[in-house]
């Protein structure tokens, strides 16, 4: 196990914060009268949610066997993020590392704090070149490394992910959003090996859960605190973690709706060795494709044209288009068009 000391990357005002604690929320009660938080006493939903999240954690706790004080929940991965960087993060002094091309918005959220983001270019297949991190740590010194693994655009699990966690001086954040759709396993395994490791998933891909914006954050009990003394005291309202909470009671239903994206994923794949237009299908762990394509900008504009929206990836990959999986008939609808063009 690793003997970094956390304490030597947090920002000195986050160290001395105190958080906002619900007392309710820290203490049992048979059948208490709530008359201290200013409620109505009328409605359903009338109630401030928990803030420390206890039955959704202890559920996520038993499901991946690890404790529940090494779980954060967020109002999805994107509040995750944004805290991370305002915990670690100097504004105007600290810098983040992400690849590129990767999400945007690790960029975006370093950049409200007034952070300089460094890029590591990915190579033609969209691996990290293991000298160029190297040397970019280096010479650099980012403060924290967001690697998102399979990445978003490009669908590929990033390989030797614990290279990069073992040789950086700083936070790694290993962003697992799409993890449900690979064969390859989660960083979680290295938490305890690790504690400069955060680990992020969601609700909002295989859990099909978009709408509720919920984010799971796994790391050390050290970094937990930080991010539970940060947040807005009630950051997931009710609905949300009551619909989280259903579902993970629900799991063959959620491992039936896996299973159907992933024989979708394969279905798509055959498809596509027939459509004409398509130059190159790169290889995908997540639950779209990257697409190159001989004429991108006139295959995009065809597809809206019949109503099917897709994700326009050039220039900055050239020609290509992100297509997620549907269902059988929005994806028999993709291939009909496409079959056109």
């Amino acid at each position: 196990m690793s003997t970094i000391n956390i304490t030597q990357f947090v920002r000195k005002n986050i160290l001395e914060l105190q958080p906002y604690i619900s007392f309710r929320d820290v203490n049992e009660f048979n059948n208490p009268v709530l008359m201290d938080a200013n409620e109505s006493p009328f409605g359903e939903f009338n109630r401030y949610p928990d803030s420390t999240h206890k039955k959704i954690r202890t559920q996520i706790s038993e499901l991946k066997n690890i404790s529940s004080e090494k779980i954060a929940v967020g109002n999805g991965s994107d509040e995750l993020i944004d805290l991370i960087i305002k915990i670690f993060c100097e504004p105007k002094k600290d810098s983040v590392l992400m690849m590129n091309p990767s999400f945007a918005m690790y960029g975006f959220y370093a950049s409200i704090n007034e952070n300089s983001v460094l890029k590591l270019q990915l190579d033609e297949n969209f691996e990290i070149q293991k000298e160029d991190f190297l040397n970019i740590t280096k010479e650099n010194h980012p403060k924290i490394f967001f690697l998102c693994s399979p990445n978003n655009p490009t669908g590929n699990a990033i390989e030797d992910i614990e290279f990069y966690i073992k040789n950086f001086n700083g936070i790694v954040v290993v962003d697992e959003a799409y993890i449900e759709f690979s064969d390859k396993k989660s960083a979680i395994e290295l938490l305890e090996k690790y504690p400069n490791l955060i680990v992020l998933q969601t609700f909002s891909k295989a859990w099909g859960m978009a709408g509720a914006r919920v984010g799971i954050a796994y790391a050390s009990e050290e970094i937990i605190r930080l991010i539970y003394t940060v947040k807005a005291p009630y950051n997931v309202n009710s609905l949300s973690l009551n619909l989280a909470s259903e579902s993970l009671k629900n799991i063959n239903e959620f491992k039936n709706n896996l299973q159907d994206i992933l024989s979708e994923r394969v279905w798509l794949n055959e498809e596509f060795k027939n459509i004409q237009c398509i130059k190159k299908v790169f290889p995908t762990d997540a639950n779209f494709f990257l697409i190159e394509f001989k004429d991108a900008e006139n295959v995009f504009f065809k597809l809206l044209e019949n109503e099917i929206l897709t994700s326009k990836r050039f220039p900055q990959i050239p020609n290509c288009i992100r297509i997620n999986v549907g269902k059988r008939e929005e994806n028999k609808q993709l291939i009909n068009v496409l079959k056109t063009i």
